[in-house]
């Protein structure tokens, strides 16, 4: 099914409220702000008015913009009972936790809400996305497409020329022209006079990326390697490894580890060119035993993880960036793991404020 567009979202609009607020449509009427540009709608409702902004596609780059729109109109509004209200056709959790920071109530026609006011809280979750599309949707951080984001992150003060993301990230010019037009129209991206760009709010860039990301998508063999700690594991690993001449990089609990030394890990994770041998895993002692496992051997689906990897204590680990996005796939104190590491390396402000 197709989302409604923008100029006729509001008979959805209404009757997605009414069940929720479990009231007759009758009661509930519906108008086009006045003075609007942005096509915001005023719906009454007995005792309540919601100040609701539409939006067809739950990106975080124009969600993040809109829902700042509905925020600076919450503190224009002082009216009692007035509820800024942020409705997409899905709310995914990127969408949902910018709407919490910012204060703004938010539903989706698929039924899901998160609703707070005076005298009012809905809150339904778990309702599947009604509008989801067959096959798979274009994905700027597919895996090869997600080269750009990376490179921009990287550096994410400076504007960078389209040419030069095509030299650093290996694709082509055309391809690489495609990513950042998409990243552009999804109001990811902020160009100058010459066309070069940069992150527009580096912190939501990331945070899109890593709600699309899937660590699971890479080829992942876990097992056991006898060890006393992850620490004394990574070291016998590399020494071992690099007797073999692998291409050996760090990432998740073992890199976060390298990076901050936040926090004990038993797992360790690693990406490799190519799968080692059965004489190699055996030399090492490793038994393949995805329960109950303290290491994870990975073949990532595109070499862009190894983009920027750097030496930490003898350990090369992948960037901070991709060590942000690989710790979303791992156990233990891995989330907490995340939060310390872009508090520390990945801690951006939006430009110009």
């Amino acid at each position: 099914m197709t989302p409604p567009r923008e100029n006729d979202a509001a008979p959805e609009i209404v009757d997605t409220l009414a069940e929720l607020l479990g009231q007759p449509l009758k009661d509930i009427c519906v108008r086009e702000a006045a003075g609007s540009r942005r096509r915001d709608l005023v719906v009454s409702t007995p005792g309540r008015c919601f100040v609701a902004e539409y939006k067809n596609v739950a990106s975080a780059g124009p969600l993040a913009g809109a829902i700042r729109h509905l925020s600076e109109q919450a503190k224009e509004v002082r009216r009692k009972n007035t509820v800024p209200l942020m409705v997409v056709p899905f709310m995914g959790p990127v969408g949902e936790r910018l709407c919490e920071e910012a204060g703004v109530s938010w539903l989706d026609l698929s039924g899901n809400a998160k609703i707070v006011a005076p005298g009012l809280k809905i809150w339904v979750h778990g309702r599947p996305n009604k509008y989801a599309a067959r096959g798979r949707p274009p994905n700027v951080f597919a895996p090869k497409s997600s080269r750009v984001s990376r490179r921009l992150l990287l550096r994410p003060e400076q504007f960078q020329t389209q040419s030069g993301l095509a030299r650093e990230t290996g694709l082509d010019d055309g391809y690489v022209s495609k990513i950042v037009r998409r990243l552009e129209q999804e109001e990811y991206l902020d160009a100058n006079d010459t066309g070069a760009v940069r992150p527009r709010d580096p912190a939501l860039l990331l945070d899109a990326w890593r709600d699309a990301y899937d660590f699971g998508r890479h080829r992942i063999l876990k097992g056991h390697v006898f060890a006393r700690s992850g620490e004394a594991l990574l070291a016998k690993l590399a020494g071992q490894l690099a007797r073999h001449q692998a291409n050996f990089v760090a990432t998740g609990l073992a890199a976060a580890w390298l990076y901050q030394h936040y926090a004990a890990f038993r797992l360790v994770t690693v990406y490799l060119s190519a799968m080692p041998s059965r004489a190699v895993l055996k030399e090492i002692g490793f038994e393949e035993q995805p329960s109950g496992a303290n290491l994870w051997l990975v073949v990532p689906q595109d070499e862009g993880v190894f983009a920027a990897s750097q030496v930490r204590e003898a350990i090369r680990c992948v960037s901070p960036v991709q060590t942000y996005l690989d710790l979303k796939g791992q156990p233990e104190r891995a989330k907490d793991a995340a939060a310390e590491l872009r508090k520390k390396f990945l801690n951006w402000g939006r430009h110009g404020e």
